[in-house]
């Protein structure tokens, strides 16, 4: 089943499978959208594990120059974490948080300042644009990066160390920072269903 959601600024489509266990929130990245195929094959993913998933446009179409402000980002993400937690068929669902690029600044600071998060899960993100949020994450984090992205890898090592919550930082061989080599997706797939099997349930 899927319906579609909308706050101030964007719209997006919830999917819940039968007998769904959690859901996932996804954060674009800078330049994507909803409609990304990345995002909306590891959500494809995410469902066949059982888990609802909600692929946003955390900005409008005009809203294209503030892909960068991650106050935005984080209060339209909260706008839409909350929304998930009134709809009926996710109520009461555990919530997890997905983010790519720099949705994945956004997804920490919103689990820093919403502590019913209960896992996050960053696919080549920009932790580092998420400041000093990062000492008051306390939400299991798992940061993904391309093994041949190295400048997002230092920045996600970097970021790791900062987190006060327990993370993981994982290096998909092979991959760029898009993650478009074969089964590199695949991969980052099944990562980021394991860690919300594991935090979720």
């Amino acid at each position: 089943m899927t319906v579609p959601l909308t706050v101030a600024g964007g719209a997006g489509d919830l999917t819940v499978p039968a007998d769904a266990t959690g859901v996932v929130v996804f954060a674009h990245g800078s330049g994507s959208s909803r409609k990304s195929p990345r995002n909306v094959a590891v959500a494809r993913t995410l469902q066949d594990y059982r888990f609802a998933t909600v692929l946003f446009d955390l900005l409008s179409p005009d809203e294209d120059d503030r892909r960068f402000d991650i106050d935005l980002l984080t209060e339209r993400l909260l706008q839409v974490v909350d929304l998930v937690r009134g709809a009926d068929s996710t109520a009461g669902l555990p919530v997890g948080l997905f983010g790519a690029s720099t949705g994945a600044a956004a997804a920490l600071r919103a689990a820093a300042a919403d502590s019913g998060v209960r896992a996050v899960v960053s696919r080549g993100g920009r932790p580092d644009l998420a400041g000093e949020a990062l000492s008051r994450v306390r939400t299991p984090t798992l940061l993904i990066v391309g093994g041949r992205d190295p400048d997002v890898q230092r920045m996600n090592a970097e970021a790791a160390k900062q987190l006060a919550g327990p993370n993981e930082v994982k290096i998909v061989p092979g991959a760029t920072h898009l993650f478009e080599e074969p089964g590199a997706l695949e991969s980052v797939a099944e990562m980021a269903a394991t860690w919300f099997s594991t935090h979720l349930s």
